[in-house]
């Protein structure tokens, strides 16, 4: 059984949609981030560097398998259960190329964008604009892919679009003001939204945990 520990953000859903996608039974162990629960004692032995999600997967006569990062549990889930990752050759790299693309670039930027932007209080036009210009860079980075390609790794989905995936969805939900219509000039990432957006597993993935 795998054990989902995970909060109501992009990074958490990953997870959730990738479980739902494989079929998988889980169970979800909320990690309340407004409650600071990322810093209990019983987290931090799970995930040190008290980032959600973390998974802990136990199966009969086998040690259990502890991991965090999203990117790394990504990869562990699609190597175990076969899918939504090739085994080999140029369809695996692209996928991983795209799925550390999303982990290094597109969800920092649009964290910080969304910090700086939305949450913060104190507003910093100078950094509001770097993290706008960044993430608009990045979704132009997506534009380009996806007009030649189906999918980010080719024609198959895979991880790479499931890590993208909830991140792009929020940014078309919450930066609206600082994007100023940045999706209304990019045809085919918004296909690209809706091809995803349409499966019922990335339905069942982004309403977890339940709150």
């Amino acid at each position: 059984m795998i054990n989902l520990y995970t909060w109501a953000t992009p990074n958490g859903r990953k997870i959730s949609i990738l479980l739902e996608e494989l079929g998988l039974d889980y169970a979800v162990s909320p990690v309340d981030l407004g409650k600071m629960e990322q810093f209990s004692a019983h987290f931090s032995a799970i995930s040190p560097n008290n980032k959600i999600p973390a998974i802990i997967n136990t199966e009969p006569d086998r040690d259990p398998v502890v991991i965090f990062e999203s990117g790394a549990i990504l990869t562990y889930l699609a190597e175990k259960y076969g899918q939504f990752l090739a085994p080999h050759g140029q369809a695996r790299y692209n996928a991983l190329e795209w799925l550390h693309w999303q982990t290094s670039a597109l969800g920092p930027m649009l964290g910080q964008l969304g910090f700086f932007a939305v949450r913060s209080q104190e507003k910093s036009p100078l950094a509001i604009a770097r993290f706008t210009e960044e993430a608009e860079r990045l979704f132009s980075v997506m534009e380009e892919r996806l007009a030649n390609h189906t999918y980010l790794a080719g024609e198959e989905y895979s991880i790479a679009d499931i890590a993208c995936y909830p991140w792009v969805q929020a940014a078309t939900v919450y930066f609206k003001e600082a994007l100023k219509g940045s999706f209304d000039t990019k045809p085919a990432l918004q296909r690209w939204l809706k091809r995803i957006g349409e499966r019922p597993a990335v339905k069942l993935g982004m309403a977890v945990p339940t709150l």
